[in-house]
């Protein structure tokens, strides 16, 4: 299976379990994506395993990391992004950059 794939395999479970009985904003989206990036970083503050199973919940870091790229996928399954050729060609891209992009801090 291929990215492309798995974003509309996550895209098909999101519409099946209600996510997308209302259409969302791109806006809601990104905050989505956030929340979940926030969550992975109260796990490492906590000083939380990066990746633990709860009953039967895995939990942690990695897990909220997840979440915020299964949420993207979702979005690209939904909107039809080819998400696969697109992190190609930014990955080549990023690959010609200069170090730390020109003299970046952060």
């Amino acid at each position: 299976m291929n990215l492309n794939e798995f974003a509309n395999e996550v895209h098909e479970n999101a519409v099946a379990h209600g996510w997308w009985d209302e259409e969302k904003s791109f806006g809601e989206i990104i905050a989505l994506c956030h929340s979940e990036l926030s969550e992975a970083l109260e796990e490492y503050r906590n000083h939380k395993p990066v990746y633990y199973i709860s009953g039967s919940k895995p939990e942690g870091m990695a897990t909220e990391l997840a979440d915020c790229i299964i949420r993207i996928l979702d979005y690209c399954g939904h909107i039809g992004i080819d998400i696969e050729s697109i992190l190609r060609k930014k990955h080549e891209y990023n690959k010609t950059r200069p170090y730390k992009h020109g003299g970046k801090v952060i």
